[in-house]
């Protein structure tokens, strides 16, 4: 009897967003691993591997968005049925890592969130973590799991090296984001800042940029963050940045939440541009002009028959440009934009595809 030592890699996915896992499964040229998902009347959820997972290499990949803890245990639960089922070794792949500003105790009797969301993590029997920019570094210690955290950077600065156009400063929205500042100041030859906000240790989503440190006057600025939820930071930022005579504000984050009233910040806001990539680093955005005001076209490698875009971009004059790829996938865009414009035309299928939308934001 002749017993088969070849590796075997499987992809599975939760509902957060299954056509990401598509794209990936098909850059890598397998298929993803097939995967019952139910739930009950009760809401409890159900799932199980519909093929034999017996010693491969099993990646469950699930984004953390809304509904957050949903999809937190539905890829908990993914992961504790590929240990039973003798999986190899298990890497749970988390490009938005739910509960990540809940990293250290800010009032007496707060809880450490992210440090309990990784310990459910390994006791569900995962091997190795992967996310994308951490609200802190510090979350990485927080297991003795491998904790692979990566970055979106590469493909904001490729965007933004061709589209700058002058003296610039890169501005952190708070004084903890100062060193993901300083990484992109060293990639774009910039100036660095940082705003400084005060927040209510009790109240949610609320904060108040104070102050601008750093030389921004004369100067376009860049504000980067890793996470815009309400967009309440970001717009009391740009506004102060161009009080302080910035030329320009852009803004670029990894993870767009985008919960409400984000939509309709960006209208009180002056800033000019903006940039959001949630879904990882495979996909690239670059823009140019099409006849309904602005074009994204998504360039990657092959295409997938019958699927449709997860990214678009929208302009309105005053407001600026929005580009980046839904939390969750297309279902969520598209509910965003639902509020804000209409879909005039979807083409292309030579690899890549172009959106032209009407409305403002």
């Amino acid at each position: 009897m002749e017993i088969s030592a070849q590796k075997r890699l499987m992809l599975f996915s939760g509902s957060a967003n299954p056509e990401l896992a598509a794209e990936i499964a098909d850059l890598m040229s397998i298929k993803p691993g097939g995967l019952e998902r139910s739930v009950f009347a009760s809401g409890e959820i159900y799932v199980r591997p519909t093929e034999s997972v017996r010693g491969a290499d099993c990646f469950v990949i699930q984004s953390h968005c809304r509904p957050i803890n949903f999809h937190i245990m539905e890829q908990l639960l993914i992961i504790d049925a590929l240990r039973r089922a003798s999986a190899k070794r298990i890497t749970a792949v988390m490009p938005s890592f739910g509960y990540s500003r809940q990293d250290k105790k800010g009032l007496p009797r707060e809880p450490i969130s992210a440090r309990l969301m990784v310990d459910m993590f390994a006791a569900a029997g995962v091997d190795r973590l992967v996310s994308i920019d951490l609200h802190s570094g510090q979350i990485q210690g927080f297991t003795s799991k491998p904790f692979d955290h990566l970055t979106a950077l590469p493909i904001f600065v490729d965007y933004l090296e061709k589209t700058l156009d002058g003296p610039t400063t890169i501005v952190s929205p708070d004084a903890g984001g100062v060193k993901r500042a300083e990484r992109y100041a060293r990639h774009l030859n910039s100036y660095v800042g940082f705003v400084h906000k005060r927040r209510e240790a009790d109240k949610r989503n609320v904060a108040e940029a104070l102050a601008m440190i750093g030389k921004v006057r004369g100067r376009h600025a860049i504000i980067v963050d890793d996470i815009v939820d309400t967009a309440g930071t970001a717009t009391s930022a740009a506004n102060l940045l161009i009080e302080q005579g910035a030329l320009s504000v852009r803004l670029v984050a990894t993870h767009g939440v985008l919960s409400p009233p984000a939509m309709e910040h960006p209208s009180r806001s002056r800033v000019r541009e903006r940039l959001l990539q949630t879904e990882g680093a495979l996909r690239r955005a670059a823009v140019r002009p099409g006849p309904e005001g602005h074009l994204l076209r998504r360039e990657r490698v092959g295409d997938i028959p019958g699927r449709e875009p997860v990214a678009g971009s929208l302009r309105s004059p005053g407001s600026g440009l929005w580009v980046g790829s839904a939390p969750c996938g297309l279902h969520s865009l598209q509910a965003a934009l639902s509020l804000t414009g209409d879909l005039v035309s979807v083409h292309g299928h030579d690899g890549s595809q172009d959106l032209h939308w009407q409305g403002g934001l």
